[in-house]
């Protein structure tokens, strides 16, 4: 079998550990039972990566069937992905999905969608990348005890996204560390005030207030210093075209929503990396509106 898993952004600002979209950039898996365990990864953005049973999506394939009380086969374990490692665009979260996903189907699907989705959040520690890749679209969601409410949303057709890469890899630890361990009463109520804004304009699409929005001090001030040039992208994106701006998931990725023409954009925040001596790469992505896909697939990669 295959399973595909969409790329995706998180946080959009405000919603930081709750909000998470996902886009037309995929992670794929083919497994199948075989006589020894083996993993063989395909394409530069998956160099580096352990090819025994300590890779994240046979750890995952481990998980499920220790869950049904299963004893896990051997697994041939196929992977190729377009999604750049360490740049926040959740290609630690589509392992996981293609992983639970795929070993769950292996098991004669056992486990709910809904039971996954808990499984990879708890592992993550937040819902908004996993949920994306799971579901697709735009996905809000809570971690409480034993369960993850969740709401998802389908953005319009016409709302995209501008990623621009830098060319440095960031930890998500790293990224965690600077963070401060409490906030202010005013930053905490501007927070919870765009915050709500950013779901209300997703649901509603009212794109247009997504430059207010968009706005954060939970996480995006104390990381500035990491993503050199991330400031000015921040404030001068809007006059290019950019409907909102934020830094994606823990970065180094800076995510645009745009409705329309972006090279205006593109060049401006691919230049302002640039002054700051920085190469990047800029992609520009539709929404996943279907998260994790199935598939029946005979020929394994290296016979494509």
């Amino acid at each position: 079998m295959q399973v595909k898993v969409p790329a995706s952004t998180a946080n959009l600002g405000p919603g930081f550990d709750t909000i998470g979209m996902a886009f037309q950039l995929y992670t794929t898996i083919r497994m199948t039972v075989s006589d020894h365990p083996e993993v063989v990864l395909y394409g530069d953005q998956l160099e580096g990566l352990p090819t025994d049973q300590s890779n994240l999506v046979y750890k995952m394939a481990e998980m499920v069937f220790r869950k049904v009380n299963k004893e896990l086969p051997p697994l041939y374990i196929e992977m190729k992905s377009d999604v750049p490692l360490t740049r926040g665009l959740g290609s630690s979260a589509a392992a996981i999905i293609g992983g639970l996903v795929g070993a769950n189907y292996l098991a004669g699907e056992p486990l709910s969608k809904e039971e996954i989705f808990l499984m990879a959040t708890e592992l993550e520690g937040h819902a908004d990348n996993v949920g994306a890749s799971l579901f697709g679209g735009i996905i809000i969601a809570v971690l409480e005890q034993g369960r993850v409410p969740y709401l998802k949303i389908d953005p319009d057709p016409s709302l995209r996204a501008l990623a621009v890469i830098p060319d440095f890899k960031l930890s998500t630890e790293k990224a965690r560390n600077v963070l401060p361990l409490e906030y202010s009463r005013q930053d905490t109520v501007f927070s919870v005030g765009h915050a709500s804004l950013l779901a209300a304009a997703l649901a509603s699409r009212q794109y247009g207030l997504l430059s207010t929005a968009m706005q954060d001090r939970i996480h995006q001030p104390y990381r500035m210093a990491l993503v050199p040039g991330m400031e000015e992208m921040l404030e001068g994106a809007h006059e290019y075209g950019a409907l909102g701006i934020a830094l994606s998931g823990a970065g180094p990725t800076v995510i645009s929503l745009v409705q329309g023409e972006d090279e205006p954009l593109r060049k401006f925040m691919q230049d302002t990396l640039l002054k700051h001596g920085i190469t990047s790469t800029a992609l520009r992505l539709q929404p996943d509106y279907h998260g994790a896909q199935i598939e029946h697939i005979d020929t394994p990669f290296h016979r494509e």
